[in-house]
């Protein structure tokens, strides 16, 4: 049996059970279901971030630092991208990416070189310092949050994945329709 903030009887309560069950009792009208899954992914993702920030922060890189040079590190050899993709793949304004490469090139994590096949535009190239560095910190923090997964078994974690991507998918989907609609 369930109780009015969705929670099975005689399990143990969290954070976002106790807000469904004081606004089940203010707005008994109401549908909280939401709560339960996107309170608890937004809720999730406030908790694991002192950590990851302070994973990246180990190797003197703020999270948007390390976002860079993981990009760069993940496109594989040579390791060079336009601005203009990193910034459609990190999803930033062009300023932002800016100030960023302009951090890690004094740090000499990256450089940036003229293109070969067009003079006129310039490309983002990881040094082996910073693919380094990169992996260092993606490996680090791959295991400092397989730590917070520990709760839930494998075929518990397999499950979770495959239901975030069907309703990430589903989400991309209604905002693009949305958008083609505007």
């Amino acid at each position: 049996m369930t109780n009015e903030s969705g929670n099975q009887e005689g399990a143990a309560e969290d954070h976002v059970d106790r807000l469904r069950r004081l606004w089940a009792r203010e707005l008994p009208d109401l549908n909280t279901e939401p709560m339960a899954i996107l309170g608890r992914a937004f809720r999730l993702g406030n908790m694991v971030r002192p950590s990851i920030e302070a994973t990246f922060a180990g190797f003197g890189l703020d999270r948007g630092e390390f976002d860079v040079i993981s990009t760069l590190r993940r496109s594989g050899p040579p390791y060079r991208l336009t601005p203009t993709e990193m910034y459609s793949l990190l999803m930033i304004s062009s300023g932002g990416l800016t100030h960023r490469l302009d951090r890690l090139e004094k740090a000499g994590l990256i450089r940036r070189e003229k293109s070969a096949q067009d003079g006129r535009s310039v490309q983002v190239a990881l040094t082996e310092k910073g693919a380094a560095l990169a992996e260092q910190a993606f490996r680090t923090d791959m295991a400092s949050e397989l730590a917070f997964l520990q709760p839930l078994d494998a075929g518990e974690r397999e499950m979770l994945a495959g239901l975030l991507r069907k309703l990430i998918l589903g989400i991309e989907k209604q905002v693009s329709e949305e958008g083609a609609a505007t």
